[in-house]
């Protein structure tokens, strides 16, 4: 039984199946969505290796493709869906495209910005503020970034 498309967690099912493309092309299984009014505007998943590009998070990715769609950086309303914690990096750009919330899967004990390593969501002030929720289908995310990982030792 697969969930409303339309909920945080229909939404973070889409952004597992970019997860898989990314794994498909051998890159850290990463997907991302972003949403605004209810529409899915925009999607990415994890291109660093394959675009040769140190900045081809699926966050970074989603964010450029959203910005493209709608003519504007500015994503002012809108919710970014991720299957990994976002990294500092990808939070920051969050921000600058006035992302109002992301929701995140799987906690990265290694590089999270949203709590595991650093909380920059609650650090932020100024009226810059993102509304940070993790741990939607947190097990699947998890479930697929060790596989992945273990197949390469």
């Amino acid at each position: 039984m697969s969930a409303d498309p339309h909920s945080d967690v229909g939404y973070m099912q889409r952004a597992l199946l970019l997860a898989q493309r990314a794994q498909a092309a051998d890159e850290v299984p990463v997907g991302a969505i972003v949403v605004l009014a209810g529409s899915i505007i925009a999607e990415g998943w994890n291109q660093p290796i394959g675009a040769q590009d140190p900045t081809a998070h699926a966050e970074i990715v989603a964010l450029r493709a959203a910005g493209r769609a709608m003519g504007n950086y500015r994503l002012e309303g809108a919710t970014l869906f991720v299957t990994l914690e976002p990294c500092a990096m990808c939070l920051g750009a969050m921000l600058n495209a006035r992302i109002s919330r992301v929701v995140f899967g799987a906690w990265d004990a290694k590089a999270g910005a949203c709590g595991s390593v650093i909380d920059l969501p609650r650090q932020i002030r100024d009226g810059a503020a993102i509304d940070a929720f993790g741990g939607v289908c947190a097990e699947a995310s998890r479930e697929m970034l060790r596989s992945f990982f273990a197949a390469r030792r």
